[in-house]
C-alpha cells in the first residue's frame, strides 16, 4: 500500500507592511495553520504568473490561488476547521463580519506610521493593548516578517 503524500503546507504571498496580508497573518497564526510566507517584490514577474492581478496578499494552497483578504480568511475559516474565527450561527456570523474583524492591521498602522495619539480613542486603545498580548498577533505584526527592513 503506498503512503500517502503529506499535503503541502499554504504559501502565502505578502508584503511585510501591507495590511491586507496582516489580516491574513493574524488569521492564520489565530488558526495554528503552519504556513511557508513569501515576499513578493513589486514588479516580480513571477509573482505575476501566481496572481495576474498582482497584489498581495495571495495565498496557495495546493492547487488552488485565491487573492483577496477577505476572501482569503473566509477560505481558511471553511477549510481549516480548527480554531474557528467566526461562529457557525449564519446571524451570528454576519454580525461578526459587519463589526469588521480588520480593524488590528488599521489601529497597528495608525499607531506605528501615523504616530496617531491613542488616548483619543481610549475603546480601541484598549482593544489595541489586549490583542497585542496574544503571539497570534504579535508573531503578524507587518515589522517581524522576514522582508520588513531591519530599521523598524
Amino acid at each position: 500500500m503506498a503512503a500517502v503524500a503529506a499535503e503541502k503546507k499554504p504559501v502565502l504571498y505578502s508584503v511585510w507592511m501591507s495590511s491586507c496580508s496582516y489580516r491574513v497573518r493574524i488569521a492564520l497564526n489565530l488558526k495554528g495553520i503552519d504556513y511557508e510566507y513569501r515576499a513578493v517584490r513589486r514588479g516580480d514577474p513571477d509573482f505575476e504568473k501566481i496572481n495576474p492581478i498582482k497584489y498581495v496578499p495571495a495565498l496557495v494552497d495546493g492547487d488552488f490561488t485565491l487573492s483577496d483578504s477577505l476572501a482569503i480568511i473566509l477560505y481558511l475559516e471553511e477549510k481549516y476547521l480548527q480554531h474557528p474565527l467566526l461562529p457557525r450561527d449564519l446571524k451570528k456570523k454576519a454580525l461578526n463580519i459587519q463589526a469588521d474583524v480588520f480593524l488590528a492591521p488599521q489601529i497597528h498602522a495608525g499607531i506605528t506610521r501615523f504616530q496617531i495619539d491613542m488616548s483619543k480613542y481610549p475603546i480601541l486603545a484598549r482593544f489595541y493593548k489586549a490583542y497585542m498580548e496574544l503571539p497570534a498577533f504579535q508573531d503578524a505584526v507587518p515589522e517581524n516578517q522576514p522582508d520588513a527592513p531591519s530599521s523598524c
